[in-house]
């Protein structure tokens, strides 16, 4: 288990490293990649946006230290399926990955109900359909680097127990529900994945975090990335004692990512819970369900169509 004596912003030299995080373009990817690179790795930075993501780009440029880390950016939309294998076939094509950030998503859902190109509700697509499946598709790339995975989750898991048994919300969509149930998905799937690699004897570890509650109007202000209304401003600022910024956010999902010490299987998270420096937490119990997460794994995997590579003839802890 990780220590707690961790510095987030000492993180040790990840020189000749590589690391891909969705949702690059803004919030809590953009400072994990702008963390990374920073400590000397070379990061993948994904989005589905050709402008905002070229600004994300030259912006951690610039923040970087002469001769310190590189970026490069690749188009990746996560609730596009096709999109998720072609930024994979990219990815892999490469050197060996040392980490996978699963970050991208839906953080404000539609007022309605509404649906992919593929025919599958917008925030569980995002969140974690594209998750599971760009996952699997660099899983042999995260071996050749005996790299880990990190699923982004959220403390709204612990406060509002949604059983995801209408996992697309097909009868019974409501904005929050969309969310907080493709946050148990992720938590989930995550732990899920951990276990299910490690019986199959796969060299990559899976891991969840989550941000606590970071916002934007408690983030520093950057042309392009984190550009808050004062009205915004002024109303994070309200609520000081409890909020932080998004680039402290990111440190629990970055400590995830890089701590030698971290093992698979572990949840982190701020120390206050809403804010404060990483360390190891407990997931919420539903999240922790193990016939919940068969549920979650075999729909995934259908719905797919994306067995992982090495758990194909493992059918790890196999339920209906």
């Amino acid at each position: 288990m990780a220590h707690d004596d961790w510095n987030p912003r000492k993180l040790p030299d990840l020189s000749g490293k590589r690391y891909l995080v969705t949702g690059s373009n803004a919030g809590l990817g953009y400072f994990a990649s702008l963390q990374l690179a920073s400590a000397g790795a070379h990061v993948i930075m994904t989005g589905r946006s050709p402008q905002r993501l070229a600004t994300a780009r030259a912006s951690v440029v610039r923040a970087l230290p002469d001769g310190v880390g590189s970026v490069e950016t690749l188009l990746l939309d996560t609730s596009n399926l096709g999109s998720v294998r072609a930024a994979a076939a990219t990815a892999r094509g490469r050197k060996p990955l040392h980490g996978l950030l699963l970050n991208a998503g839906v953080v404000h859902p539609p007022r309605q109900r509404r649906t992919t190109p593929d025919g599958h509700e917008l925030v569980f697509a995002t969140n974690v359909l594209g998750h599971y499946a760009l996952a699997g598709e660099l899983l042999i790339a995260l071996a050749a680097g005996r790299g880990r995975m990190v699923w982004v989750g959220s403390v709204s898991t612990s406060i509002w127990k949604y059983d995801p048994t209408d996992i697309e919300l097909e009868s019974d969509y409501s904005p929050w529900r969309a969310y907080v149930q493709s946050k148990v998905a992720t938590t989930s799937l995550g732990l899920e994945a951990d276990e299910r690699l490690r019986a199959a004897s796969v060299p990559v570890s899976s891991l969840v975090a989550h941000p606590g509650y970071s916002t934007s109007g408690r983030t520093r202000g950057i042309a392009g990335i984190n550009e808050p209304s004062r009205m915004t401003r002024f109303t994070d600022n309200l609520q000081v004692a409890v909020t932080q910024s998004k680039e402290r956010g990111a440190w629990a999902l970055v400590r995830a990512l890089v701590d030698p010490d971290a093992a698979g299987g572990e949840y982190y998270g701020p120390a206050g819970v809403l804010r404060g420096e990483p360390r190891v937490a407990t997931p919420a119990a539903i999240t922790r369900d193990p016939d919940i997460a068969a549920r979650l794994w075999s729909y995934c995997e259908h719905t797919t169509r994306t067995p992982w590579p090495y758990l194909k003839a493992s059918r790890t802890r196999a339920r209906s």
